[in-house]
């Protein structure tokens, strides 16, 4: 990397970097994705339930009793609604990040003489 020009160089620092943060994007995004999911069942299973079911509550490592299926139906909806759009948020953070990536790629490559990737129209 010592024979590279210092515009390549910052170039390449910075397609390392945008690459570390896509992949730490698409794993929040993941997390995210999973939580919803598991909100969705969980609101499901609690709205097949019968009114007078006994519910339980994860609070750390305890179960606890909850008395108000509808209050504790509409915080898990909330959760969800919540939880999805960081989910989107992270989506898009990721695909902005994806298309920077795209263009330092084209950008380093111009650089370093190599083909980008665009055909050039033919003559005919």
């Amino acid at each position: 990397m010592d024979n590279l020009s210092p515009k390549v160089q910052n170039l390449l620092a910075q397609f390392q970097e945008i690459t570390q943060r896509i992949q730490t994007f698409a794993a929040q995004r993941y997390q995210m994705e999973v939580l919803v999911k598991e909100l969705e069942r969980t609101i499901e299973e609690l709205e097949k339930s019968k009114d007078e079911a006994i519910i339980y509550r994860n609070v750390g490592s305890l179960l606890i009793q909850h008395k108000d299926r509808a209050a504790l139906l509409a915080e898990l909806k909330e959760q969800k609604e919540t939880t999805d759009v960081r989910a989107k948020s992270f989506d898009r953070q990721e695909k902005q990040l994806r298309e920077r990536h795209a263009s330092l790629q084209k950008q380093i490559q111009q650089e370093l003489g190599g083909p980008t990737g665009e055909e050039e129209p033919s003559a005919e």
